[in-house]
C-alpha cells in the first residue's frame, strides 16, 4: 500500500491536532463527579428543560427592531441564519417568530411544554421554513458552550481491572488509573458499553427526594468565579449570554422534567442491578457511568426530527438482552430484561419534534398525541417514556377548517396553541425571497433588473383582500374605502400614500394604517389566507429563466410567465375568484399595474443614466427649501451663503417647490407638518443629524418627476438615440449624440445592472408605455 507522501502527513498531523484539541476542549466525556461539578458552575445550563432549551436558542443570537410602515416589529436574529451566512432564511414573519416565542416562555413558566405549537396558514406561507430555521438554530446551538448537551453511557470494564462479586468474570485487580471512574476507558478495556438512546438528563441518576435540595441549592448561589472560569474560550456574545444565566438563575424555573423525571426503564434495571451487586454502594455504581456529550443533528435524528404524514405511533421498544451483541454484559445484568428504545419520540427527546402536516393523518393515527403532549409520556408495552420535547407542527388551512368540524376538536384544542402564518402583504419582503431564487435558476444567464420585483408585486397584489371601510371612522372611511390593491400594497410596503390624497388627508390615513394592516386578523378568510403562493411564483421564474424569447432573464418573460398561469383557473383556487370594486382580484389588470410599476422604475433609472442634472442636486436644493421653511415657522431670517446678508425667507424658492407636491391644502399647515415630522425623527433618532432626503423621500421623488415632466420632449430624444445606438449601431446619430447615448447606455450598465439586450428591451418598454405620441 502507497505511503501517504510528507506533505499529505503534515497535513494530516495537523489536522488530527485540531480535531484532538476541540473534542477535549468541548469536554466530550467526563465522569459523573465531572459532570456534577460542570452543573454547579453553571446551573442555568444543565438544568434546562428543551423549552427553556429552545428559547435560550432564540436569545443567543440577538434581536433587533424592525421598522415597517405601521410600526416596529422585534426581529429574532436567529431566523437570519447567520451561521449559514443567511442561506434559506425566513423573511419577514416577525409576528409569528414573537408568537412562538411567547408559547415557548409560556411553557417555561408552567413548567411543562403541555401544548404543541401548530403552525397553520396557506401552502407555501414558510411554516415549515420556519421550524426549520429553528431546528438549525439548535443545532448550532448545541455546537456551543453555552449550549452543550449531556447523556449518559454505562461501561463495563474487562476483567483485568474490575473486582470481583458483581457478576463479572474473572476478579483481577483495579487499574488505579480507573479507580474512580470507567468513563475515561479505553475500548480495548471495555467489554461492554450500553448507550441511551432516550438521552436521559444525567442528573435523574440522583434520587428525586434528594434532587430538589441539591437543585434549590445549585440555583441559590451565583458561582461567579466558577462560572467566570467555565466561560473561557467563549465569544464575547457567549460571556454575554453567560452573564444573563447567572443573573437571573435566582428566578430559574425549574421545570416537572428536572424536578420530578426518572430514569427510562432500561436505565433503572441497570442502576438497580448494579446497586444491588454493590451492596448499595451509589459511589461504585456511578463508576460505570460516562457523561457523554451530544449534538442535535437533523440528518442523524438526534434531538430535532421530522415525522411525515404516516399511521404508527412514533415510539417502539425491542428486547436487547437476548441480542448477542450485549453478550459481554455482566451475568448480574444478563438476568434482567432491557429494552432499547426507538422511533421519532425517542430520538427527538430533549429537543425539537415537527410533526409535518399534522392533520393530514387520519385521526385515529395522532390521538395519542392528546395524552402524550399533556403528560410528556408515551407509552409502550412495558414502558412509559417520559419525554422532555417542544411539540410543532405544521397544517393548511383547509385541513385545519376539516378538523374544526369534528366532535373530537374541543379535546384537542386545548393541547394545540393555534399560530397563524400568512403570506406575505409586503412587497420589499417577498421580493427579497425570489431575489435568491432567480440567480439560482438563471444559473449564467444575466438576470435583468427588476425581475424579482416584478414577480413579487403580482403576488402581493392577489393577496391583498378589499378594507371594510365601515369600521373606520368618518375621516379616514372614504379614503379606506377608495384603496386599490395596488395602493394598499404600497402604503404596507413603503408607507406612500395615494398620491390623489392632501398631506392632510395622508397623514390622517397613515394614522390609521396599523389598523387596516390588523383588520382582518380576526375573520377567517384573513388578508394574507390566498394568493398566490412563493412555490408558484417561483415556478413562474424558474420558467422565465429559461424562456425562449430571451436570451437573458427578463421581467417581461416573467409577465409572459404570469398571463400563462392567469389561463389555468382550474388549477389555482385564487384565479375563481370574482374581482371586486376597486380592481381587488382583478388578476389582469393586476399585471397592467406591474407594467406600470416597472416602467416607472425604468423611467427613473434612464432620466438618472440621460444626465441632465445631478442626482444630488435634487438632495441639495430640497435641504435649501427645508432650511428655508424652518426659519420661515420661527419667523427668522435666513443667512444668505453668497453675500452673508441675513435675508427673509425665499418665497419664490419656496412656492416653486411645493408647486411640484400638488399640496390640495393649506401651504402653512403643510410646511408646519414638515417641521413637526423632522422632530418626530430626531426624538427618534438621538445624536443624529437629520437627513431630508430620506425622512422625505417622496417629495425628493416628486419634485424630480417634476423637473423631467418639464423636459420630456429632451428625455424622450435622449432615451430614442441609446435605442438606437442599442439596435442599430448608433446608425444616423451625429457625433454629439452619439457620445450623450454612449455615456447613458454605460450608466445604465455600470449604475443599474443592465447590459445591452436588457437595457435595448427595458427602453423600448418605456417608449412604448410612457413616452408615445
Amino acid at each position: 500500500m502507497t505511503q501517504p507522501s510528507h506533505p499529505t502527513r503534515t497535513r494530516l498531523g495537523r489536522l488530527g491536532d485540531t480535531i484532538h484539541q476541540a473534542y477535549s476542549q468541548n469536554r466530550r466525556v467526563m465522569s459523573f463527579a465531572e459532570y456534577l461539578d460542570l452543573v454547579a458552575v453553571a446551573p442555568r445550563s444543565q438544568l434546562r428543560s428543551a423549552p427553556q432549551y429552545v428559547l435560550d436558542c432564540f436569545e443567543h443570537f440577538g434581536t433587533e427592531q424592525i421598522a415597517y410602515p405601521w410600526g416596529e416589529r422585534r426581529r429574532f436574529r436567529l431566523f437570519d441564519c447567520p451561521w449559514a451566512e443567511g442561506r434559506d432564511r425566513l423573511v419577514g414573519q416577525e409576528e409569528v417568530q414573537n408568537r412562538v416565542y411567547r408559547a415557548l416562555a409560556n411553557f417555561v413558566h408552567e413548567g411543562t411544554a403541555n401544548k404543541l405549537i401548530l403552525l397553520h396558514g396557506p401552502n407555501g406561507s414558510a411554516k415549515s421554513t420556519l421550524i426549520r430555521c429553528i431546528g438549525r438554530a439548535l443545532q448550532h446551538y448545541s455546537t456551543t458552550n453555552l449550549g452543550a448537551l449531556y447523556r449518559i453511557n454505562w461501561i463495563f470494564p474487562g476483567q483485568r481491572i474490575s473486582r470481583a462479586g458483581i457478576g463479572f468474570a474473572g476478579g483481577g485487580e483495579v487499574d488505579k488509573a480507573h479507580a474512580d471512574t470507567y468513563a475515561y476507558l479505553p475500548d480495548e478495556l471495555i467489554d461492554a458499553k450500553l448507550s441511551d438512546e432516550l438521552r436521559d438528563h444525567p442528573l435523574f441518576l440522583i434520587p428525586v427526594e434528594r434532587r430538589g435540595a441539591l437543585f434549590d441549592e445549585l440555583l441559590g448561589s451565583d458561582n461567579d468565579a466558577d462560572a467566570d472560569e467555565a466561560g473561557q474560550g467563549e465569544t464575547d456574545a457567549d460571556a454575554d449570554a453567560a452573564g444573563r444565566q447567572r443573573a437571573d438563575a435566582r428566578d430559574f424555573v425549574l421545570s416537572d422534567y428536572l424536578r420530578y423525571g426518572r430514569l427510562s426503564h432500561k436505565n433503572r434495571a441497570i442502576y438497580e442491578a448494579l446497586l444491588a451487586s454493590y451492596q448499595g454502594d451509589y459511589l461504585k455504581v456511578l463508576r460505570h457511568v460516562q457523561v457523554e456529550r451530544y449534538y442535535i443533528q437533523h440528518r442523524y435524528r438526534e434531538g430535532y426530527v421530522t415525522v411525515e404524514p404516516q399511521l404508527s405511533v412514533d415510539a417502539s421498544e425491542r428486547q436487547i438482552t437476548a441480542d448477542r451483541s450485549v453478550a459481554a454484559l455482566p451475568a448480574a445484568l444478563q438476568a434482567v430484561s432491557l429494552f432499547e428504545y426507538g422511533g421519532e419520540l425517542v430520538n427527538a427527546n430533549r429537543g425539537l419534534i415537527e410533526y409535518s402536516d399534522l392533520l393530514k393523518r387520519p385521526l385515529e393515527a395522532y390521538k395519542y398525541l392528546l395524552t402524550t403532549v399533556e403528560q410528556a409520556s408515551v407509552s409502550l408495552a412495558n414502558a412509559t417514556l417520559f419525554l422532555d420535547l417542544v411539540f410543532m407542527g405544521t397544517t393548511n388551512e383547509i385541513h385545519l377548517n376539516a378538523f374544526k368540524e369534528i366532535a373530537e376538536f374541543q379535546s384537542f384544542r386545548g393541547r394545540l396553541d393555534l399560530v397563524r402564518v400568512p403570506y406575505l402583504l409586503d412587497v420589499t419582503q417577498e421580493e427579497q425571497i425570489y431575489e435568491q431564487k432567480i440567480q439560482e435558476a438563471a444559473g449564467r444567464r444575466h438576470v435583468a433588473p427588476h425581475c424579482a420585483y416584478a414577480a413579487a408585486l403580482w403576488a402581493v397584489l392577489t393577496r391583498m383582500r378589499k378594507p371594510q371601510a365601515d369600521r373606520y371612522p368618518e375621516p379616514v372611511r372614504d379614503m379606506v374605502a377608495r384603496l386599490t390593491p395596488l395602493e394598499k400594497a404600497e402604503l404596507y410596503a413603503y408607507g406612500r400614500v395615494p398620491p390623489a390624497l392632501s398631506t392632510a388627508q395622508g397623514k390622517e390615513l397613515l394614522g390609521h394604517l396599523e389598523d387596516i394592516w390588523r383588520e382582518s386578523e380576526s375573520y377567517p378568510y384573513y388578508e394574507g389566507r390566498s394568493g398566490a403562493s412563493p412555490r408558484e411564483m417561483l415556478a413562474v421564474l424558474f420558467n422565465a429563466a429559461n424562456s425562449p424569447r430571451y436570451g437573458y432573464v427578463s421581467p417581461l418573460a416573467i409577465i409572459d410567465e404570469i398571463d400563462e398561469l392567469m389561463k389555468q383557473e382550474s388549477v389555482y383556487e385564487f384565479l375563481k375568484q370574482d374581482s371586486q370594486p376597486g380592481g381587488f382580484h382583478d388578476h389582469k389588470r393586476f399585471v397592467e399595474w406591474v407594467l406600470d410599476r416597472l416602467c416607472e422604475r425604468i423611467d427613473d433609472e434612464a432620466k438618472d443614466a440621460v444626465g441632465l442634472i445631478e442626482e444630488t442636486e435634487y438632495e441639495r436644493l430640497f435641504n435649501r427649501y427645508i432650511v428655508h421653511v424652518m426659519h420661515w415657522t420661527k419667523k427668522e431670517k435666513v443667512r444668505n451663503p453668497t453675500t452673508g446678508a441675513y435675508e427673509d425667507p425665499d418665497e419664490s424658492l419656496m412656492g416653486e417647490i411645493e408647486g411640484s407636491f400638488d399640496l390640495g391644502g393649506s401651504t402653512e399647515e403643510f410646511r408646519r407638518d414638515l417641521i413637526t415630522k423632522i422632530g418626530a425623527w430626531s426624538l427618534d433618532h438621538p445624536n443624529q443629524k437629520p437627513d431630508y432626503p430620506v425622512i422625505f423621500a417622496d417629495y425628493v421623488r416628486r419634485l424630480k418627476s417634476d423637473y423631467f415632466a418639464r423636459r420630456r420632449k429632451i428625455v424622450r430624444r435622449g432615451l430614442e438615440d441609446v435605442l438606437t445606438l442599442l439596435t442599430a449601431d448608433g446608425a444616423g446619430l451625429d457625433v454629439e449624440a452619439r457620445r450623450r447615448a454612449e455615456k447613458t447606455r454605460d450608466h445604465l450598465m455600470e449604475r443599474y445592472g443592465y447590459r445591452a439586450d436588457s437595457a435595448r428591451d427595458a427602453l423600448s418598454l418605456l417608449l412604448r408605455r410612457r413616452y408615445s405620441e
